[in-house]
């Protein structure tokens, strides 16, 4: 990646990956790979659960580390003997959450291989680049979308598709004749990686980062595409270290042990549902409940049956369980479902919540409806996964007051593998202080090696040393000197209404305080008159009668003229990234009739 960038960047990424000065070549993990890791709880915890899945079907598979790693190294004998996947090589997928997506993650980085996941709720056009972006040579796909992802590595649809895609491997179900069968070809490999120098078992091989025959944390883990509403995606480059070092900060944060279980219902193509809920368990020796899919219906009963003490969720899962919660309530069940009640969740400690916006209002609503702790947080793909979070040891009282006495929720304070601050959001380099409003900016060692083949995005991102977020924020600190940092909005969707920048979320926040709106997101739109206007998209719940008139006379009483929306438009569909973000900027073409408007008083 070096190679495409200049002595400047590359020296300004060095000094982003610090953390109080020590550079990220000098690790914080006692590890010296994934692998390494797996190995050691296999061999002192073997018949200790590691991995329990929930398909489709609610069946449910469980496997001990001992089970688990034996099926990755036969996983990896396969890639590397047939599939010719080396170390440094990438391998996709298409894919969802299962067993056997987590196993070729995990035979990957056996290897040493890198996996570029793909999100199937995409287009064809954007995965044809993405694969092909990522220089990947085998692709491991799903039964049911081996017919779509022949068409877009071919090129249907996508004049160039993904030449450098030389292998499909089916995955799963019937593949018929024309595919290599993932199952059937790991079922009689060994259960130790041949692939190691000498013939030695890999129990016995001694690891390190100069060994050319076993995987090194400087090794490239994840190739992660942001999800950005303009503009072609960026891969994000994620090491093992990047990957362990995020975990272990989480691990501490949230005081996860060995003897804990999280359980996972976000997608596993994301960094939240692969670090958190995947590689953070199996970095303390826990375990961790893979859903295939979130189920509002199943979520409470799963925590109870398999005793989960965690589970990370976004904000949009939060409003399902609160309208789950009034439906069983009218229903006069418990707002658990299924005669659950407080006695059974005693185990229970809490819920990560991030990834997404969380507003004041659904927070409060939350909180009312359940009384379970929230530990908001916030993070990005860049940053591995989670960079902060509001800490464990606040009291209920003092929890509820970061979360809804300051107009935002708070996202807390950061993890030990990072530092963060607020600098200007010109990208001036000016560093802020309490209270300023100004860019999101982090540094340490959970920060990403760069963006793939994207030496300008690597300049203008880290131009002062800092990874630069896009996220407007502040802090302010508690009478600990603790910075809590809060999130205002994306530097790019704040409205520029004649020169004066307004937050969707302060907009959103009085949105969401009136009766019968289910989801308010404030847009700006274009306007010849003032560059930008604001406009809300408004989905109301089943019932409700408000017509614009009345949602703009509200915004009124609440906020000025100039700040309150001038057009209300409403739908049904939002569209949403694959962990549940708000994408605003889709929005903006719904407005597209009033770019010539003056509004008036």
């Amino acid at each position: 990646m070096s190679s495409n960038m200049d002595s400047l960047t590359v020296a300004n990424i060095h000094q982003a990956h610090l953390k109080d000065g020590i550079p990220q070549e000098m690790r914080k993990v006692p590890f010296r790979n994934i692998r390494d890791l797996l190995s050691l709880h296999s061999k002192t915890s073997g018949q200790k659960t590691f991995l329990i899945f929930y398909d489709e079907d609610g069946s449910r598979q469980e496997l001990n580390y001992a089970e688990f790693n034996a099926r990755v190294h036969q996983a990896a004998n396969f890639m590397y003997e047939d599939l010719g996947i080396r170390r440094g090589d990438r391998v996709a997928t298409i894919a969802y959450n299962h067993v056997d997506t987590v196993l070729i993650y995990f035979a990957c980085w056996v290897i040493g291989a890198a996996v570029a996941p793909q999100n199937v709720a995409e287009d064809d056009r954007r995965i044809a680049y993405i694969l092909r972006n990522s220089e990947a040579k085998v692709c491991f796909v799903r039964v049911e979308y081996l017919q779509r992802a022949e068409n877009i590595i071919s090129g249907l649809g996508d004049d160039e598709g993904a030449p450098n895609i030389a292998q499909i491997v089916a995955v799963g179900g019937n593949r018929g004749d024309r595919y290599i069968d993932f199952h059937a070809e790991i079922a009689s490999r060994p259960t130790t990686f041949l692939a190691d120098e000498s013939g030695a078992k890999s129990s016995d091989m001694p690891l390190n980062e100069g060994n050319d025959a076993s995987a090194s944390l400087a090794d490239e883990a994840l190739l992660v595409y942001t999800s950005g509403t303009t503009g072609r995606p960026k891969g994000v480059i994620l090491a093992q270290y990047n990957l362990l070092v995020d975990a272990q900060g989480i691990s501490q944060w949230q005081a996860v042990t060995g003897n804990q279980r999280m359980m996972c219902v976000l997608p596993i193509h994301h960094v939240n549902g692969i670090v958190v809920t995947l590689i953070m368990p199996l970095y303390v020796g826990g375990s961790t409940v893979l859903n295939r899919r979130f189920s509002v219906s199943h979520f409470w009963e799963r925590i109870v049956r398999d005793r989960v003490n965690v589970v990370s969720v976004v904000p949009t899962l939060l409003q399902f369980l609160i309208e789950f919660g009034e439906r069983e309530r009218e229903a006069g069940n418990t707002i658990f479902g299924g005669g659950i009640n407080r006695r059974n969740l005693t185990h229970f400690r809490h819920l990560i919540c991030g990834a997404g916006t969380l507003s004041v209002a659904l927070a409060r609503a939350f909180s009312e409806m359940f009384g379970i702790t929230l530990l908001h947080g916030y993070g990005l793909s860049e940053t591995t996964c989670y960079s902060c979070f509001l800490p464990i040891s606040l009291s209920w009282q003092a929890n509820q007051h970061w979360l809804l006495d300051h107009a935002y929720p708070s996202i807390g304070c950061p993890i030990e593998a990072n530092e963060m601050a607020i600098f200007a959001a010109d990208g001036s380099g000016l560093k802020l202080g309490e209270g300023e409003r100004g860019e999101i900016c982090i540094r340490g060692h959970n920060v990403m090696q760069g963006y793939f083949k994207r030496p300008d995005a690597n300049a203008e991102t880290f131009k002062f040393q800092w990874f630069r977020s896009g996220d407007e924020g502040f802090f302010l600190r508690d009478e600990n000197n603790r910075p809590f940092f809060f999130i205002t909005g994306r530097i790019k969707e704040l409205i520029n209404r004649g020169g004066v920048k307004f937050s969707p979320f302060d907009i959103e926040e009085v949105l969401l305080g009136i009766d019968g709106v289910k989801v308010g997101l404030a847009v700006g739109f274009e306007n010849v008159y003032y560059g930008e206007e604001v406009g809300v998209y408004v989905v109301l719940e089943d019932g409700a009668k408000l017509d614009a008139e009345a949602i703009i006379a509200r915004c009124r009483a609440r906020m000025t003229f100039e700040k309150s929306p001038k057009v209300v438009v409403f739908g049904r569909d939002v569209p949403v990234t694959s962990t549940g973000k708000y994408q605003r900027l889709k929005l903006q073409e719904h407005f597209a009739e009033w770019e010539h408007t003056q509004f008036r008083r």
